[in-house]
């Protein structure tokens, strides 16, 4: 968008010309002159604005998931935001990163490549403290790491990935798996020095300790779902399509909840005498014919109406009749 002068602009800018200090020729040739503007090739931009736009909201996405799924893990104060996006050679990725640092490098199948996960280690041992129990305070000593502290960083840098996944099932569906944790990025040779690469820097403070966690996704490795990530396809998704993880796990637990199923054969009453008489082998006398239909409670709730029978060798019934509620009119 073009600068707006102001009044005094406009004024002050007619006054030179009227005084000769500014010449009006000498505005047009410079203005006819071709700008020239400087490119390095060694910062090839290779993502467009829309594909950048497409995966800062995909990790915003992940960041909330990610927030609230390590918040129930660590039971302390989780937030995590994308901090900023950026599209830089690969050589300048490692460069800007911790000498020691924890880079979990995962494989995104059925993409061919590999993403790189940097945790900060000040993050990392916070979570590290707080699942051994302790108050998440932060640590640095990532050149020493134990055996059992890379099996249980790596265990939780998976469920991270768990959540990665969810949060790009709209665009792809991936199955990342980690390949390997390396301290050291300079040792890490993930593709070649100037390849672009994208940077999803996520701001994250867990308890008191704060850090940053880095997601490079090398272009070569995303390439062939670039189309998938523009606003055009994004915004014909359906609307079941765009529904939050974290309702879907929410209607599939739903889905799985137990719940309480009773076939009434009948009623009968009797005295608190005839019922302390009761013994093995009395009949009682129920108030419903064998012919009649049982009746089926749901949670209490009568539902359906049956009748029993026997199903290769086990007692059921069958449902031969679904009971309609009437609806209440408030007068």
């Amino acid at each position: 968008m073009a600068d707006v002068l102001s009044q005094g602009e406009i004024d002050a800018l007619l006054s030179a010309l009227s005084t000769g200090e500014m010449n009006a020729d000498e505005l047009k040739k410079e203005e006819s002159q071709r700008k020239v503007k400087l490119y390095d090739f060694k910062r090839a931009l290779r993502f467009s604005k829309d594909q950048i736009r497409s995966l800062t909201r995909i990790h915003e996405n992940f960041a909330r998931l990610l927030t609230t799924q390590l918040s129930a893990q660590l039971r302390t104060f989780v937030q995590i935001a994308v901090a900023s996006v950026d599209q830089l050679p690969y050589e300048e990725f490692i460069r800007s990163v911790p000498k020691m640092t924890l880079m979990n490098v995962f494989e995104p199948y059925p993409l061919d490549g590999r993403f790189v996960m940097e945790v900060n280690p000040n993050i990392a041992y916070a979570m590290l403290d707080r699942m051994l129990g302790g108050r998440g305070e932060a640590f640095n000593k990532v050149e020493n790491l134990t055996e059992i502290e890379a099996k249980i960083l790596s265990q939780l840098f998976q469920r991270k990935l768990d959540t990665f996944k969810e949060a790009w099932e709209s665009v792809v569906s991936l199955d990342p798996v980690m390949d390997e944790i390396e301290v050291n990025p300079q040792f890490l040779q993930l593709v070649s020095p100037n390849e672009t690469v994208v940077v999803i820097s996520l701001s994250t403070t867990i308890g008191d300790a704060s850090g940053m966690i880095n997601i490079c996704l090398p272009h070569v490795v995303i390439e062939s779902i670039l189309p998938k990530l523009s606003v055009h396809l994004w915004m014909q998704q359906t609307k079941k399509d765009q529904q939050p993880g974290e309702f879907v796990a929410l209607e599939t637990n739903v889905k799985k909840a137990p719940l309480d199923i009773v076939v009434e054969l009948g009623n009968s009453q009797i005295t608190i005498s005839e019922f302390l008489q009761l013994s093995v082998g009395d009949t009682i006398e129920l108030d419903r014919s064998i012919e009649d239909a049982l009746l089926v409670r749901v949670g209490n709730d009568p539902k359906f109406l049956a009748q029993p029978g026997k199903r290769k060798g086990f007692v059921g019934v069958q449902i031969t009749e679904t009971i309609v509620e009437e609806a209440v009119n408030d007068e």
